[in-house]
This record gives structure tokens, C-alpha cells and sequence, in this order.
């Protein structure tokens, strides 16, 4: 059952960004993999963060045990996203050189081993619900992504965007890992060793990524566009 909800995702995720390719724009047509692979990432986004919250609302008991309790419903998702990332990082390493997405490549892997360990026991699920919550910000950030790529940076849906983004990274990413590593600490009795250090690293190595990548979109939407202010 498992194989086949992993091989079911990585197909129907595959199928998606083929699907996709009638609808590039043409700002967009001289990187037609990036504009693809965006729009695919923000299908999972959407798709991993509604069904997280919906785990959690129609099966609170989940919140209050993050190792063994957990709808179907909630396995399936999970699995749906770890077939997700198998077929992102498949196709970053076919249309990319690695030292262009080697930073993605890495979280990816990072994300596989983590998920993927949660996935096949059927233990730790409802933490995993709680990682996929980042994806809430990744909506925002995708969209952000996509705009810029469509030429329509300078409109205020960009601008509205971009301030919902920075707002949701700190709220639904920053925050969000930061509990992880809370609880991690607060439950190492409860969790084998082998398990606990690939819980712990996994949410250190992504925690280090995310930060970096905030300096770089403060850097980018903030600092940047108050300097062009500054010119006009």
C-alpha cells in the first residue's frame, strides 16, 4: 500500500508539470522548467498545508500525540508528500546542474529521509502534520515566485504578496520549526535514540536553511525596494 501511494503520487505529480506546459507565459518562456516546477511546488503547498489543517480539525487527538496517533487520512498525506519531493528531486537533477539547486537538492533530501522514516513505521505522523504546516508560508512564497516571473512585480498583488509572505514565513515556518525543536527536546524520552537523531538534525539542517533564506528575502523585498523608493 505504501509503494503505491508514493508511485501514485510521483506519477500524478509528473503528469501535473507536463499538464502545465500549455500555460507558460510568454515573460515566462525563457525559463519554462522554473515556471513549471513553481507551479507544481504550489500545488503540493496548497494541498499538503489544507489537508495538515484538516487532519488536525477533524481529529484534534492528533495534537495531543504527535508519535502514535493519527487518521489514515493523515499516513496517505504524508506519503503523498514525501512522492512529491522524490519527484522534485528527480527533476531538479535532470533539468538543473547540481551547484545551481544543490541547497534544494539537500532539503529535499533531508525532507525524504525524515517523512519517509515517519511513513513507513506509521509512527510520528501527527509531527509530520505539524512540519507540513510550513507549507501554509510556501503558498505565499510560491506566489511570490510566480509573479515575479510573469512580470508583475511592480503590481500591488506582488506587494500584497510580498508582505503576507514575509508575515507567514515568521508565523508559519520560523515559529513552527522552533516548536519542532521544542518538543523534540521535551519528548527525547519517548523517542528511540537512532530516531531521535535523525528527528533532531533533520529539524536543525532545515531550521539553518530557512533562516538563510529569510535574511535573503528581507534583503530582497525589503532593504532592495526601500533603495528603489530611495532613486524614484
Amino acid at each position: 500500500m505504501e509503494l503505491l501511494v508514493l508511485a501514485g503520487s510521483v506519477t500524478a505529480f509528473r503528469l501535473l508539470n507536463v499538464g502545465l506546459e500549455r500555460l507558460v507565459p510568454p515573460p515566462a518562456q525563457h525559463n519554462r522548467w522554473k515556471w513549471l516546477n513553481i507551479w507544481t511546488s504550489l500545488v503540493h503547498s496548497l494541498l499538503s498545508s489544507a489537508g495538515a489543517l484538516l487532519g488536525f480539525y477533524f481529529h484534534p487527538q492528533m495534537a495531543e500525540d504527535l508519535i502514535d496517533t493519527h487518521l489514515p487520512m493523515a499516513h496517505r498525506l504524508l506519503g503523498v508528500s514525501v512522492g512529491y519531493f522524490l519527484q522534485d528531486f528527480i527533476d531538479m537533477m535532470c533539468n538543473q546542474k547540481v551547484c545551481q539547486c544543490w541547497e534544494l537538492l539537500f532539503h529535499h533530501s533531508v525532507v525524504i529521509v525524515c517523512f519517509g522514516l515517519a511513513f513507513v513505521v506509521h509512527r510520528y505522523v501527527g509531527f509530520a502534520m505539524v512540519a507540513l504546516l510550513v507549507e501554509i508560508n510556501s503558498v505565499f512564497l510560491h506566489l511570490r515566485t510566480i509573479l515575479r516571473m510573469a512580470g508583475l512585480s511592480h503590481t500591488p498583488y506582488y506587494h500584497i504578496t510580498r508582505l503576507i509572505n514575509l508575515g507567514t514565513y515568521i508565523v508559519f515556518r520560523i515559529s513552527t520549526l522552533a516548536w519542532m525543536t521544542r518538543w523534540l527536546v521535551l519528548n527525547r524520552e519517548n523517542i528511540p535514540p537512532a530516531t531521535y537523531m535523525v528527528g533532531i538534525v533533520g529539524v536543525a539542517i532545515i531550521t539553518l536553511m530557512n533562516t538563510v533564506l529569510f535574511f535573503r528575502l528581507l534583503r530582497s523585498d525589503c532593504l532592495k525596494s526601500r533603495q528603489w523608493d530611495k532613486e524614484q
